[in-house]
Formats: structure tokens, C-alpha cells, sequence
């Protein structure tokens, strides 16, 4: 087997993955802030995050792998440590979108959804674990006391902050190390003139008012940003793991601070390796609504392009290097689909015995995707290995148990396949009291039109009675079975 190598941002260097247990990989990646649905950008990073699972499982290693919900404590200033402005969560309940639902917490849950719906269609990998930041909050306040009992961190008048003089490493991961450079970094922004130093980044802020808030001993709040990733990849994979994944934005400031708190906490390194995504260009431009290139994945499927096109066309550059997205490229990744879903049909149901020439081509696609993820390689690989399969009218079985090996090779190390998704099967319509649940949602969109909200309420609360949720989304109201005893 090929040696598993990525280039690791702190020693800026591209070196072998090692992992603390062999052929055992603990794996962290930073996930969405679910506000709005996630992006193409967004899933660059996670598809290359899905990659580097993929990869590791084709070399017959076991992953553990988490990766986390951010849905609290995520402000709009978030480009300097100690971010400011509003919380994104609450930002969005107030725009256009925002109006569909009821709370913050509705919101959250449709768009982390809508998130894990996207992630399914483009055949990524689910986490060992997905872990939310509000289901974490205990953990997270005792990472707080934790730090100041040690030194590391102070409380003010308006939170808990974190000394980034108290931990000589601070820097260490984006070259932010001197004084001159991580003022900078930091600008004039000081969110607390009780701050000690300018640099020093928030762990908990106290707001009464906050719309999702949590009691501490330093009173009502929500946690910073920066200490849920550090609690949450602690709890589920130890206290150093094996590599910790994100987009080039959070080198700094998000992963310095994870690094910074997460050190002071047990002693210990807390990643060996670091692997960070460029970022995703659209049509040579960044993306902007205002620009017209701003595209979300489910946009693009409600567009006709298939997932799995859109997957391949993300797959197009390395990780390593700034991507330009184009519908061109999208297209020609749909005519690379056809050809695969082309070979499907053909291929037997059984896998069969790889001949030389097409084991040499999965092994070559294998040693692209182990040298620092280059899937510019292995797709070209990918296509050499579909294209043989593709010059004669038909296939012996000898072939088309061959052509299965392969497909299932390249499902497994790239995602990639020619099956047609199954059809979901609708789930069957509940009835409360003989009437079903879509003619009481109906009844209460009525009622809401009507003003007659106290009716509105009246329904919501028999619905729930019965053991059913409802959230209103964008695209109407959703029911959803309540598991018993929630």
C-alpha cells in the first residue's frame, strides 16, 4: 500500500499521515453555521474532508471522524479572534428567510437539515459523530472554569476571555506570533476595554438578551465560537487526534484559538497535522448574490445537474489549490457521469478478477489520492480506467465482472458511481382524530391567514399532543414524528 501523505500547515510541509494507533485514524473537521444553506464553496471543503476518509478506508484503516454543527455563537466579525457584530444565527431569523419561522432554534434545525440532505446526495461519507453546539453546552462551560482555574483565561464585566499571553505557542499555526504582527491581525478591534491584551479572544460573553442563551457562573450567555470545535473534538476523539481539517479561513483565527485553548487545557498537542482547503472561485469571480454566481447545492440539482456531477466538478483541482468553479466544467462533469453510468450498465452484477492493465490503473488512481489528495490524477485515472471498458459495443462476463471491480473501487476511494439513487417511498400520512395531519396543517395556515391566531396556537398544540412536531419553513409547513418520551 501506497503511504498516506497531505501537507500539513503547521510544519508547511506536505509529510505522512500519522496516527497515534496504527491504521486508526481520529479525524476532526470544522462544519457549517447553519443560517442559510450551504454553498458550493462550503462543500469543497467537506467533499476533500470526505476524501481524505475515503481515502484512509481504501487503504484499510479504521476512521473515526466527527464533525461538527456550529448553530450558537458564531458572530458576523469573525475575521479577527475575538469576533464582534451579531450572532449569524440571529441575523438570519430577522432577514426575508427568517420570517418562515417561529424561533432561531426552528431555523436551526431546518438548515442543518437541509445541510445533512445535501451532504447525502453528493455520497459523502455520514460522520462517526455530528455533533451541535447547544447540545454541548455543559462541556463547554467546564472547558471555561477549567481554563481559568488554570491561569489561562479571566473574567470581565462583559465575559470570560482567554490570555493569548499566557500560552507561548499562540501563533504557532498562522505565523502570528510576534507583537507587530498579531496586532495586525487583530486590528483596532477590542470588543472589552477590560480586555488585557488587545489579542485576547472571548470563551463566554454574558447577554441577558442574547436569543439563545445558556446560565453560567459568570450569569446569562452563549459560548464564544472557538471553544466548541476544542470541546467537542476533545470529548469524541481524545485529547490529541490525528488530523484536523477546515477552509484556509480558519487557520486563523478560528483554529489558532482552538489550539491555544485546547493545549492550555490538557498539556498536550492537540492535532498532529493540519490540512486546510482553498478557497472556490465561480466564473474567475468570488462568489456573490449580487454578482449572480452564488450557487447552493440543492440550486444546482433544482437545475437538473446531478449530484454526482456536481461532486466530480468539485473533485476538478486539488485542495491545495484555489478552484475555479465553472458551469462549462460542471457540464463536462455530467458527460463524465454519462460515460460511467454507461459502464454500470454493463457491468455485472458480481465483482470479477481486476486484469493487470486495470488493477495498474486503480493503483496508480489509489497512489494519485495518497499523495496529498490529487484528484486531478485520480479522476484522469478514473476516466482512463471507464474509457477501457467503453471500446467495445458489449463486455464478455469476464469484462463485466471486471468493470464492477473497478466501479466499486472508484466508489469507494473517489465517492463515485453510475447507480441511479433509489426512489424515497413518501411516508405515509398520519391521521390525529380520524383527520389526517396535512388537513390540520392546512386548517392552521388558514387560521394564520385569517389572523385567528389563538385557533393557530390551538392547533399547533393539539398536533404536538399527538406526538408530532411542526416547523414552518420557506417552503411550507413540515411535520415530523416525535420519538417517544421526547
Amino acid at each position: 500500500m501506497p503511504q498516506f501523505r497531505l501537507y500539513d500547515t503547521m510544519s508547511r510541509s506536505v509529510r505522512p499521515v500519522e496516527t497515534q494507533e496504527p491504521e486508526h485514524l481520529r479525524f476532526y473537521c470544522c462544519g457549517p453555521t447553519v443560517y442559510s444553506y450551504a454553498h458550493i464553496g462550503n462543500f469543497r471543503t467537506f467533499l476533500s474532508a470526505d476524501l481524505v476518509v475515503r481515502t484512509a478506508e481504501s487503504l484499510g484503516w479504521r476512521v473515526s471522524y466527527a464533525s461538527n454543527i456550529t448553530d450558537v455563537g458564531h458572530l458576523t466579525e469573525d475575521d479577527v479572534a475575538d469576533a464582534g457584530g451579531e450572532d449569524k444565527m440571529e441575523r438570519a431569523l430577522r432577514s426575508k428567510e427568517g420570517e418562515a419561522f417561529a424561533n432561531v432554534w426552528d431555523l436551526a434545525r431546518h438548515y442543518a437539515d437541509a445541510f445533512e440532505e445535501d451532504w447525502r446526495l453528493l455520497n459523502m461519507r455520514a460522520p462517526t459523530v455530528r455533533p451541535r453546539a447547544t447540545e454541548h453546552m455543559r462541556e463547554q462551560i467546564q472547558a471555561v472554569e477549567d481554563l481559568i482555574k488554570s491561569g489561562h483565561a479571566y473574567e470581565t464585566p462583559t465575559g470570560v476571555y482567554f490570555s493569548v499571553e499566557s500560552f507561548d505557542g499562540y501563533g504557532k499555526l498562522s505565523g502570528n506570533k510576534d507583537q507587530d504582527t498579531l496586532m495586525r491581525a487583530v486590528r483596532t478591534v477590542v470588543q472589552d476595554d477590560n480586555k488585557r491584551h488587545p489579542a485576547d479572544f472571548a470563551l463566554w460573553k454574558k447577554d441577558d438578551k442574547h436569543l439563545m442563551q445558556w446560565f453560567s457562573p459568570w450569569g446569562w450567555g452563549f459560548p464564544g465560537w472557538h471553544i466548541e470545535c476544542s470541546v467537542m473534538a476533545r470529548q469524541y476523539l481524545g485529547d490529541t487526534i490525528d488530523l484536523h481539517a477546515g477552509g484556509e479561513d480558519l487557520v486563523f483565527p478560528h483554529h489558532e484559538c482552538e489550539i491555544a485553548q485546547s493545549e492550555s487545557c490538557t498539556g498536550k498537542a492537540f492535532s498532529n497535522h493540519w490540512m486546510h482547503v482553498r478557497f472556490l472561485q465561480v466564473e474567475g469571480e468570488k462568489m456573490a448574490k449580487s454578482k449572480g454566481n452564488f450557487f447552493t447545492v440543492r440550486q444546482l440539482i433544482e437545475e437538473g445537474h446531478d449530484p454526482l456531477a456536481i461532486r466530480l466538478a468539485l473533485m476538478g483541482t486539488p485542495y491545495g489549490k484555489p478552484m475555479n468553479f465553472t458551469m462549462q466544467g460542471l457540464r463536462d462533469a455530467g458527460g463524465i457521469l454519462a460515460r460511467i453510468q454507461e459502464v454500470e450498465r454493463r457491468a455485472a452484477k458480481e465483482a470479477g478478477t481486476p486484469g493487470t492493465e486495470i488493477q495498474r490503473i486503480y493503483d496508480e488512481l489509489l497512489g494519485a489520492m495518497c499523495e496529498d489528495l490529487n484528484t486531478s490524477v485520480a479522476v484522469a485515472k478514473m476516466i482512463e480506467g471507464i474509457r477501457s471498458f467503453l471500446r467495445e459495443d458489449t463486455l464478455s462476463a469476464a469484462q463485466a465482472g471486471e468493470a464492477r471491480w473497478f466501479l466499486d473501487r472508484i466508489e469507494q476511494t473517489l465517492g463515485m458511481h453510475g447507480r441511479t439513487a433509489e426512489p424515497t417511498t413518501a411516508p405515509e400520512v398520519p391521521e390525529i382524530n380520524g383527520v389526517l395531519i396535512t388537513k390540520w396543517i392546512e386548517d392552521r395556515a388558514e387560521a394564520k391567514r385569517a389572523k385567528d391566531f389563538a385557533r393557530a396556537d390551538d392547533i399547533r398544540k393539539q398536533i404536538e399532543a399527538a406526538g408530532f412536531e411542526l416547523r414552518d419553513t420557506p417552503q411550507g409547513t413540515e411535520w415530523k414524528r416525535l420519538a417517544p418520551g421526547s
